[in-house]
């Protein structure tokens, strides 16, 4: 078995079993990304905390599997990644039986930072596993059947969310993860491949401090800085600074270290880079803001209850998950540009033609089944552009994997944060438009009537007026925000273009050939 490369030493039904083991594995964790954001409001009153509170709740989670991606690399060469995977299902699913029993702010927070180091583990470990186990004319299908967990749970997440907590109760949301990591783990520990890559790799331990102290605070800043007034808030202030300052420490420390946390040859490979750009904009920046806006679409301006805002987003889901293996076949097939040029163009026209124009007037049901075309452009985005940035890493392929998945908590946080902002900005923007050009004569005739016709005090008709002006103006801004989105995909699918005209420019023609 020496010297074969990981696929070569796996019959069919290792490989299925592999593929089945971290595929559940990696849907458990993403699908909680998503399942906890609809329900954090129900958790309010149990945990003792006001809104503000029971943020942290995603923030702590997010934090912490941000900074423990970045050690998988380092686990790998001493343990081995079965053992990395086998640790994330554990720790997922022991944290997960404490967030379920959480009592107050203090214990759900502390559960949702073992929980997020869990999901770190799986998600990176997972996806190199599945890329190496398969051939490389079949790693497209491989990276298509990953994206069933990297886009079709978080899709999925609203809808089962708004199951379980109208039906039985949110702490189930964190019980459901305990059968499924207990069987999970077991099959893994027993029957799961070992791979262990055969480079060594030495921790900088003071690069990754400074590296996770810049991105903690990061990541805080843009979780919170909406609530805390951004700049006009010291913390926010004294949270940037340290930021910044712990990034430049960073830098120094990689430029003067002789043991480096990066390998920063990694950079010089270009499909790489072209695929960590488009994953930062089309995928952090622009499809985390749809997954974030969407429920509250649904919720806030169409007025559905949680349960129904999932079932609405359910043709997303499924539409994300058909399509995402057949984008891993045409990404085998033909090649990865040509699933990956599909996606861009269908996603952001999708954006352009539709969900800009996506208001208050947009009957829900029309809009639901108008996503499935949204779907079918997030289905073929993820197995191409994953193929694409990982098809030449060779032994950097852990590496790569960690940085892909680093941007996307990066990238998926500025996405959030851009989304609240805009919503927020847009919404006051077209409430103050509103009340300067209405007419006043106009305003206090229609109050009178209310007053006459309906038989309301004058404070009730007020209030009925202002509401309405505060639904119109959320309707606006749900639009401009939702096109905001799609400019930030605009940004992030140049390099895909470039990458298509270099293909072009440099393929020898048939006389050349000839």
């Amino acid at each position: 078995m020496e010297g074969k490369a990981f696929y070569q030493t796996l019959n069919t039904s290792q490989r299925v079993f592999l593929t089945i083991s971290l595929m559940v594995g990696v849907f458990m964790a993403i699908l909680d990304t998503t399942i906890v954001d609809i329900v954090v409001p129900k958790m309010i009153a149990p945990l003792s905390t006001d809104l503000y509170g029971v943020q942290w709740v995603i923030t702590a989670y997010m934090t912490a599997a941000a900074t423990a991606i970045m050690l998988v690399e380092w686990l790998e060469t001493k343990i081995g990644l079965k053992r990395v995977f086998i640790a994330g299902i554990f720790l997922f699913t022991v944290s997960s039986l404490f967030a379920g029993n959480a009592q107050n702010l203090e214990w759900m927070i502390a559960a949702r930072i073992f929980q997020g180091f869990g999901e770190s583990l799986i998600v990176v470990s997972a996806e190199t596993m599945l890329f190496s186990a398969y051939a490389p004319e079949k790693r497209g299908l491989a990276m298509g059947i990953y994206g069933l967990g990297v886009s079709f749970a978080p899709a999925l997440g609203p809808t089962l969310g708004g199951w379980i907590a109208e039906h039985i109760d949110w702490r189930w949301i964190f019980y459901i993860n305990i059968p499924i990591g207990i069987l999970n783990f077991l099959g893994a520990l027993f029957f799961l491949p070992e791979y262990k890559p055969s480079h060594t790799f030495r921790l900088n331990f003071l690069s990754f401090f400074f590296l996770s102290l810049g991105t903690v605070s990061l990541l805080i800043v843009l979780s919170k800085g909406q609530q805390m007034g951004w700049f006009a808030s010291e913390t926010i202030g004294y949270l940037t600074f340290l930021s910044v300052g712990s990034f430049l420490l960073f830098a120094y420390s990689e430029i003067f270290s002789k043991q480096k946390l990066l390998d920063y040859s990694i950079f010089r490979i270009k499909e790489f880079v072209v695929a960590l750009w488009v994953y930062c904009f089309v995928l952090g920046f622009s499809m985390y803001q749809v997954f974030y806006l969407l429920p509250l679409y649904f919720e806030k301006l169409k007025g559905l209850t949680t349960f129904q805002a999932g079932l609405h987003m359910l043709p997303l889901a499924l539409a994300v998950g058909f399509f995402s293996p057949i984008a891993g076949f045409i990404s085998d097939k033909k090649s990865d540009t040509a699933p990956l040029l599909i996606a861009s163009v269908v996603y952001i026209s999708f954006i352009f033609i539709f969900l800009k124009d996506f208001n208050y007037y947009t009957p829900s049901w029309t809009a639901a089944w108008l996503l499935t075309i949204l779907g079918l452009g997030m289905g073929f985005f993820f197995a191409p552009i994953t193929n694409l940035a990982l098809k030449n890493l060779g032994t950097k392929t852990t590496l790569g994997v960690s940085l892909m998945h680093y941007i996307r908590f990066v990238g998926g946080s500025f996405g959030t944060a851009l989304a609240t902002n805009d919503l927020q900005k847009y919404t006051a923007e077209s409430y103050e438009r509103m009340v300067e050009l209405q007419n006043p004569a106009t305003a206090e005739g229609l109050l009178l009537l209310m007053q006459e016709w309906a038989n309301m005090p004058y404070e009730k008709a007020l209030y009925a007026l202002q509401s309405i002006q505060t639904l119109y103006a959320l309707s606006d801004s749900f639009e401009k925000t939702f096109l905001s989105s799609g400019l930030w995909a605009l940004i992030g699918s140049f390099p895909i273009i470039y990458l298509l005209y270099s293909k072009t420019k440099f393929k020898p023609s048939t006389k050349e050939r000839a």
